[in-house]
C-alpha cells in the first residue's frame, strides 16, 4: 500500500483538515470511553506542534441529515479534547457558513478548532461531490485518520480526498494499516484466527476469507455452535444457525485438506436461561441437554486453545468465546485473554466486545495491536478494498 504519510509533510502555516473517529459513547452529556479520542490524538498533536491550522472533525452518532440534534454534538468531545490537550477547544457549529471561522481558521499556527458532526451536513453520507468540494476548499491537506470508517465512502472519508490539494493517512490510520498488514498479508506463522460472535451469517465472509489462509481457526460463542452442530453434537437449546451447518462442515473439510483446522470443544459450560445469576454447568460437549444451552467452552477446550495460542507466530482475535459480560461465563474468554497477554506471537485485536473483553481482564498493553475500528477491521479481513484507503494510494500516484 502506497500513500502519503501526513509526518513526512511540511505542515506549517498550512490549514490541515483531519477526518479523525471520534464516535465515542456519550450518556448525559458525557463521554463514558475516551479510547478512540486518545487514540485519534497523536495526529492532532503532530499538526500542531508541526505549526499547522488544524481543523478536526468526526461523525457521532446515526443524526438525520440537515437536522441538529444536541445529543449526536461533539460538544462532550470537544471537552475531552480540551482536557487532553490542555487548552481550549472551541467548536464550530455551522462551519459550512459563509466567513465561518473554519473557512479562515485565523493567522495562528498551532491553532485547533472542532468542527461539529459532519454527518449534520446534508449529502455526508451518499458522498456528495459538491459538499466534499466544499470540505476540501477549507484546506491546504487533507488527513484521513478515521480507520474506523474507511470502509464507507463518505463525503468526509472518500469525496474530500479527490479534491483536497493534498491527501494523505495520518498516524492512527498508518499504524492500523501497518499492523493488519503484517498479520494478514505476510504473517508469522502458525496463523490463528478467533473469531466469535452469535452468528456465523454476520461473519460468513469473514470465515470464509480466513479459513484459506489461517492454520487453525477458531471459532466462539454462537458461531462455535453451529460448527459444534456440524460436527454431529447435539447442541440443545444453544443460539445456532440450522441453515449454515452445512456451510459449518464444508470449512471444515476445506481446511482439513489442506492440513489446517477447526478446533471443537470438547467440553462446555451451559445453563438453562440466558440470565446474569443462571447457574454454571460443566459438561462433556457431547452431554448437552434438550432443554440447555451453551455459554462457554470448558477448561479443558480452553487449555487447548491455550496451547495453540502459545505456539502460533501470529493471533488476529475479533469476538469473544462466551457470554463474557456473566462471570460464571467468562471463564473461556478470560483463558483466550491471558493466553494472548503471554504468547510471543504478534497479536491482533479489534472489534466493540473484543476491546471490552480486554479492557475487562486488563490485558490492554499487551497485545500487539489494537485496532480501534468493527466494520473496517472486519472488511480488511475479508480482504476488501476499503474505499477512503484505496482513495489516498490513487491520489499518491497522481
Amino acid at each position: 500500500m502506497k500513500f502519503i504519510k501526513m509526518t513526512d509533510l511540511d505542515l506549517r502555516g498550512k490549514r490541515v483538515f483531519i477526518r479523525a473517529d471520534l464516535n465515542v459513547p456519550v450518556k448525559d452529556g458525557v463521554v463514558t470511553s475516551d479510547a478512540r479520542i486518545v487514540a485519534s490524538m497523536p495526529t492532532i498533536e503532530f499538526a500542531l506542534k508541526a505549526g499547522a491550522k488544524v481543523m478536526v472533525t468526526s461523525h457521532l452518532g446515526r443524526p438525520e441529515e440537515g437536522v441538529y440534534s444536541e445529543e449526536n454534538s461533539l460538544k462532550p468531545v470537544a471537552d475531552v479534547m480540551s482536557k487532553l490537550l490542555g487548552q481550549p477547544v472551541r467548536l464550530v457549529k455551522n462551519w459550512l457558513a459563509p466567513n465561518a471561522p473554519a473557512d479562515s481558521l485565523g493567522t495562528d499556527e498551532g491553532q485547533l478548532i472542532l468542527l461539529e458532526n459532519c454527518r449534520f451536513n446534508v449529502g455526508e453520507k451518499k458522498n456528495n461531490d459538491e459538499l466534499a468540494k466544499k470540505y476540501a476548499a477549507l484546506c491546504d491537506i487533507f488527513v484521513m485518520d478515521a480507520f474506523g470508517t474507511a470502509h464507507r465512502a463518505e463525503a468526509s472519508t472518500h469525496g474530500i480526498a479527490k479534491f483536497a490539494p493534498v491527501a494523505c493517512a495520518g498516524i492512527l490510520l498508518t499504524e492500523e494499516l501497518d499492523a493488519l498488514s503484517k498479520a494478514l498479508l505476510a504473517p508469522a506463522r502458525p496463523f490463528v484466527a478467533i473469531v466469535g460472535g452469535s452468528k456465523v451469517s454476520t461473519k460468513l465472509t469473514v470465515l470464509e476469507s480466513l479459513s484459506d489462509k489461517v492454520d487453525q481457526l477458531v471459532v466462539g460463542g454462537g458461531i462455535a455452535n453451529t460448527f459444534l452442530k456440524a460436527d454431529g453434537h447435539e447442541v440443545g437449546k444453544s443460539l445456532y444457525e440450522n441453515d449454515l451447518v452445512d456451510t459449518a462442515r464444508k470449512l471444515m473439510q476445506k481446511m482439513a485438506e489442506r492440513g489446517a483446522c477447526v478446533p471443537i470443544a470438547k467440553d462446555v459450560v451451559v445453563g438453562k436461561q440466558f440470565d446474569a445469576n443462571e447457574p454454571a454447568v460443566k459438561k462433556s460437549a457431547d452431554d448437552v441437554a434438550a432443554d440447555e444451552m451453551i455459554f462457554d467452552i470448558g477448561e479443558k477446550s480452553a487449555a487447548e486453545l491455550v496451547d495453540i495460542i502459545m505456539k502460533a507466530g501470529t493471533v488476529v482475535w475479533n469476538g469473544p468465546v462466551g457470554v463474557f459480560e456473566f462471570d460464571q461465563f467468562g471463564a473461556g474468554t478470560k483463558t483466550i485473554a491471558n493466553a494472548i497477554a503471554e504468547t510471543k506471537a504478534f497479536t491482533l485485536a479489534g472489534g466493540g466486545d473484543t476491546i471490552a473483553a480486554i479492557q475487562k481482564y486488563d490485558i490492554y498493553d499487551k497485545v500487539s495491536y489494537i485496532s480501534t475500528a468493527g466494520g473496517a477491521f472486519l472488511e480488511f479481513l475479508e480482504g476488501k478494498t476499503l474505499p477512503a484507503v484505496a482513495i489516498l494510494e490513487e491520489r499518491a500516484t497522481q
